[in-house]
Order: C-alpha cells, then structure tokens, then sequence
C-alpha cells in the first residue's frame, strides 16, 4: 500500500493522470456529488421535449375508428333492437291483458295513497311518539299541525275530483272517439301499472345471459402477473404499471400494462396457461399481445367476456356478394379474439397451412382458394390430396383439379407445378421487355394482371395434404425443388402457392419451401418444431405457441405475415354447401370475363403431359385446320391462344421458338400475307415439320401404352 501511495505521489505518475470516479453518494473528503443534477434550463427543454412526445390516448374509441368494427356493431345494435322490438310486439295482446287484470288493484293502490295523503299518514309516527312520552305541548303543536294540512289537502283533493268529473263528463258528450278510448288506454296502462306487484313485471324477459365474468381490475391483473414465477415480477419486487386505464375492447376488457425492467412480453405469452389460471378464466379467453409500436416490456393483455371457441364463428363476408383482387387486393381471412375482421393478401406472398387432423386446416385452406375463386382474372390450380373432396365445389372454377392420394392425382399436382415453373420463366422474360413506367419494380401490377391477353393474370396453386406430395418415394424430391424455386421467383410475377399439411415437418414440408413462405397460419399442433416449422424459426421461444390450442379451439390459430405482429385469428367457416353457392357465383363471373378455361370449361387435358408433350398434343388441334405450307410464328400462337388461353396467352414468337426447338422444329423467314392481302416475310414455321415432329411424338407415346 506503501509502494502504491508513493506512486501517486512521484512526480511521473500523478493522481491528476489516474482519476478514480467517486462511487455514488460518495465524493472527495468530506464533499458528497450529487447523483442526480439540480434541474437546469437544459434538463426542463428535455422533459418537455419527452413530455410532448408521450402517446396520445385517441379520442374516438378504438372500436369506432375501425371501419369493419363499426359496422359490425352497428349490425349488431340493430339486429339486437329488431328482436327485441319483435318479441314484445308479438306479446302486446298479453301485456294488454295484464295491465287491464291489474288496473282495479291499481285504483285501490291509488285511492288508499290519496286518502293517506289527504289524512297525513305520514305525521302518525310523531304524534303516537309524543302520546307515548307523554310530551302534551309537543302533541298539540303537532295535532294542530295536521289539521292544517288535512284541511288544505282536502281542499286539494276535492279541486282535482271535480275537474277530473267535469273533464270526463265533458270528454264523454263533446270528444272525439279516439280520443276517448285513448284516455282509456292510459288510464288502465298507468293503472295497471301502479297495480302490479314489486315482484311480479308487465313485460317478458327478451333476452337471457349466463353471468358476466368479473370485471378486470389492476388488482387482478398485478396478482396474475405476479404469480407467474417470474422473479423480476414476484410479488416483492416492483409491480407492473398501467399505462392506461382498463377499459372495454369489443366483447372483453383491455389492459396496458409496462412490466418492470427485464420482463418481456413473450416471458408472459409463454406462460399463457398460468396467466389465465391466475386470472381465474378459460385459457381461450385469455391472450396476451406485444404492441410493436412500444417497447418489448409494454404488455396488451385482452381478456374476453367468453371463450374464443365458444363464441359462434362469424359469417364470411363475401358468401352472399362481392369479389376480390389478388394482386393490389386484400380480402377477409377470419376475426381475432375481438371479433374484428382480419385481412391478408396473397400478393407477392406464398401461404403455408399447418394443423393436427381435425383443426381446421382444410376450411381455412378453403377459404383462400374461395378467395382467389372470386378473382374472375385469377388461375386457380387445386390440388386436394385428401381425397375426401373438402375442395370438390372449387372443380368449377378451377383450371386444373386434382384430388386423391394416388400416383395419378400427385403427378397431376406435380405436372401444373412443372407448368408453373416453366410460366414463371416466360414471366419473367416477358416482364423484363416491358418498359420501366409499366413495371416500375419489375413486378406485375394490378393493372398488367386485370388486361386481359397480357398473360400476367395471378395464378394461385393450391396443394392441401402437401405431406402426400412431398413425401412421395418417387415424385416428392423433384416436387419439394419445383415448389421450391416457384415460391423464390413466382410472387414477383403473379405465381403464389397455398400449401397445407397435417403434418409440419422437415419431411411433410421441405426446408426450402417453408423458409420461404410469408403468410404463415398455425393452428393445434403439438410441439415445438411443428410450431416453428410452420410460424418461423423462433417462433415458439417468442411465446407464438399453438401447442397451448386444445381440440375444442378448432379454427383458431396464430397468422403471421398479415400484419407487423403475430395475430390470434378464427376463421370464416364456409361449409360444403354454401362453398357451392360461392364457386356458382364465381363462375358466372368468370363466364362473363371470358376467363373460365381448363377443368372448369370441359377441356380435356392430358394430365400425364409433360408442359412440352402438351404443346404438340394442342399444335395438333390448331394444325388439323390450317392448310398453309408455311405459317408465321404470330399466327399459330393466335390459334394456341383461342384453343387454350390460359396456357399461352402472352406467348412471344421467341418463346414459341424456345419450346419447338427440342422437337426439331425450327422457325425462319416465311412468306405469307397479311388479312388485308398484302405479302410479307416474317418468321414461322413449316407445316410439315409441325406434322412430323407430332407423329414422331404420337408414336412414341403409343409404344410406351403398349
């Protein structure tokens, strides 16, 4: 210690070089430095500055400012005053009834209280009292008393009976009717009224409820929170604070809660089972939410007045009318715990399905291939590998339909997925040659998709039980790449795919496919990396748990990918029959665009073909009927497009020259004339060698069938 002081001392090493920093409250000798600095100029602007940046509480209702919500309430007000109003309307007869049965005891109620007054029933008590004391001068101030007021009353009471008789002897000789038997009306409704005992009512009971949960109390809350076993929450330590006071959100209660420093939400989110135990509710009424616009301790905990399974699930909104966007459209998917709608869009997004069997993977699966139904632009592919016909009524619609779990029905889903593959390339060469104000982000635009013959309409592939696919000995590998690099390059330009499994796992679903989905929809599953195969790598960890689903939460499940937060949503059921109505509806649609192709219009397809067999199985069609020797490139893709739009519509010369040079055919400089008359060199293709290169192709097919 010596050696260390004679060391600050010496000239080359001075204490001025080594500042030690006074521990806090401690300073140099006897002077204590403050802590905290006195407030100055600088420190006041400084809280001004925080305070003026503090959330402002909205002034309209949170449920008011949304649109959806509003009139979702609004509906429901109504709905709610007409059955009531329709209820008594149609006992009126019965109330009447008891009203006219209870109107003598009501006269008798009335006379006995005016007789009561007139004789100041009242005054009674007192003047027994002074009797009972023996008080003589207090008894007689009070006697006289009452004589004033009886005489006074009855006076009163006498006025009031003469002008109630000559005002009914006058209305019984000069009134009119009406106005009689409304009198009477009054007189035996006010009456009747005044007769019916305390216990018994004039009207029934509407309506009927269970009882109301216990209101959400801060107290309640803080002791939920606290019995979480978490220790920086433990009920020593500091308690959470309330940001905002509770208050009603839609069907439940609202609280805002800033848990103290270290806790996060998805500490409480993951323990959601010991929340709802602590708040003494079901585990289906209880959810526990981030606010993305805050920091990671600010708590949304939302508390509804019944269990989110058993509330009855609402109405699509487009089941009886309306039609969708695909691409620059968002459409209605389900409601979250509130009973608000919820949104998502297939635009420039894959979706990826997961559930254990039974909870409701196929209805919402349905939902979204309903959805694109409603797009008369849109070219929907079904894939159902169920085999139970879950998707059968979309068979109208939809340009190719498979379902089974068969070799046949897999390879069918794996050849459209081929054809998606090959028209995402022809996609994007066609893109790439469109002028930058057309596709300013290189993308398909709302307006490029809806023009009809550009052949960048949105297609959306559906593939439900992915599992059979992907798993298949034989087909699953080259189907799980194909997917693969559709869903990498396809959203760009109007290729989306809608997968979903019952079983989400490395094999089910490969790796590559579901890293690369942005809409994301998990319903009952049962452990951890089911759960974040399907929500995200993490996903569990972060408190997006649905292995806390039971069986009875079928159709509710965590979305992620719609908004800037995960989202507990219900959705729409749409049942066999009514899914029928809808697709009815979206064929007509689609009849009067012009758009109702493959499967749907009748066309047989070869569903073993390859993209390119396909090509001159349909060149046969179109050659059967042109006799030119030689035929230019513009014409024959004309005719392709009249005999199957959906597949060539967009078709360049180049791409056709593309997909005919495997076959041999070569496409040059060809004479020929235009529809006005006139002669011109552009490039085609010869008919014979058209004709050959389908022969060659016939035969070969023959000896593979034999």
């Amino acid at each position: 210690m010596t050696d260390l002081v004679q060391d600050f001392s010496s000239p080359a090493v001075s204490p001025a070089a080594h500042p030690v920093a006074p521990a806090p409250g401690e300073g140099v000798g006897d002077e204590r430095v403050p802590v905290d600095p006195e407030p100055t100029p600088t420190t006041i602007y400084a809280t001004a500055l925080a305070t003026r940046d503090t959330e402002r509480r909205p002034i309209v209702p949170a449920y008011l400012r949304n649109r959806d919500e509003a009139r979702h309430l609004a509906g429901w007000l109504a709905k709610f005053g007409a059955h009531v109003t329709a209820y008594h309307l149609s006992r009126a007869p019965l109330y009447a009834l008891r009203l006219a049965l209870r109107a003598p005891r009501g006269l008798a109620v009335a006379v006995v209280a005016a007789e009561r007054w007139v004789l100041d029933a009242e005054g009674a008590p007192l003047r027994a009292g002074a009797v009972s004391r023996g008080d003589a001068s207090g008894y007689m101030t009070l006697a006289r008393e009452r004589n004033r007021r009886v005489h006074e009353r009855a006076i009163i009471a006498g006025a009031c009976a003469v002008l109630a008789a000559v005002a009914a002897v006058a209305g019984w000789w000069w009134a009119p009717g009406w106005v009689l038997a409304l009198a009477l009306v009054v007189a035996v409704a006010v009456l009747g009224k005044v007769g019916t005992p305390r216990d018994r009512r004039v009207t029934d009971v509407a309506t009927t409820s269970s009882a109301a949960p216990p209101r959400l109390t801060a107290d309640v809350v803080t002791r939920a929170l606290q019995s979480l076993g978490i220790s920086a929450m433990a009920a020593k330590a500091v308690p959470p604070s309330f940001v905002a006071p509770i208050t009603r959100d839609g069907p439940g209660w609202r609280a805002d809660v800033d848990l103290p420093h270290g806790v996060t939400v998805s500490d409480v989110m993951e323990r959601r089972d010991r929340l709802a135990s602590g708040l003494r509710r079901p585990l289906s009424a209880v959810w526990p939410e981030a606010s993305s616009e805050q920091h990671a301790g600010r708590l949304v905990l939302w508390v509804g007045d019944q269990p989110l399974n058993k509330v009855r699930p609402a109405v699509w909104p487009l089941a009886k009318a309306g039609a969708v966007q695909v691409i620059g459209g968002r459409f209605p998917f389900g409601t979250d715990q509130r009973q608000r709608p919820v949104k998502v869009a297939l635009e420039e997004t894959n979706a990826l399905i997961g559930a254990l069997p039974g909870g409701g993977k196929t209805a919402a699966v349905r939902v979204l291939a309903l959805a694109a139904a409603l797009d008369p632009h849109c070219e929907l592919r079904i894939g159902e590998h169920k085999g139970s016909g879950d998707l059968e009524a979309l068979g109208l619609v939809a340009h190719r339909y498979a379902s089974g779990v068969d070799d046949e029905a897999l390879a069918a889903t794996l050849d459209s997925l081929r054809e998606l593959l090959d028209e995402v390339g022809r996609r994007a060469k066609t893109v790439a040659k469109l002028p930058r104000t057309a596709v300013p982000d290189r993308k398909v635009t709302p307006e490029l998709a809806a023009r009809k013959g550009s052949g960048l309409h949105p297609i959306v592939q559906v593939i439900d039980e992915a599992q059979e696919l992907f798993t298949h000995p034989d087909l699953g590998k080259e189907a799980g790449e194909v997917a693969e690099r559709i869903i990498k390059r396809g959203r760009a330009f109007g290729v989306y795919l809608v997968i979903a499994t019952q079983r989400p796992d490395a094999k089910s679903v490969p790796s590559g496919v579901a890293g690369n989905v942005g809409l994301r929809f998990c319903l009952r599953v049962t452990g951890q990396v089911e759960n974040d195969m399907v929500l995200g790598t993490s996903a569990y960890r972060n408190g997006i748990r649905a292995t806390t689903l039971t069986p009875s939460d079928r159709g509710i499940g965590y979305l992620v990918g719609a908004g800037d937060d995960p989202q507990v949503v219900r959705t729409y059921y749409v049942d066999g029959p009514a899914a029928e109505k809808i697709a009815q509806r979206a064929r007509a649609a689609r009849e009067a665009a012009g758009t109702l192709t493959g499967h749907a219009a009748g066309e047989v397809v070869d569903e073993g073909l390859t993209p390119a067999a396909q090509l001159l199985e349909d060149l046969a069609v179109v050659f059967a009927t042109v006799t030119d020797e030689r035929v230019w490139s513009e014409t024959v893709l004309h005719r392709l497009a009249e005999h199957r739009p959906a597949l060539y519509a967009g078709w360049t010369p180049e791409a056709l020259a593309a997909a005919l040079k495997p076959f041999g055919i070569t496409t040059g400089q060809v004479w020929g004339r235009t529809d006005e008359g006139a002669g011109a060199n552009r490039r085609g293709v010869t008919r014979a060698d058209v004709l050959a290169a389908i022969e060659t192709h016939h035969r070969a097919r023959a000896e593979i069938a034999r």
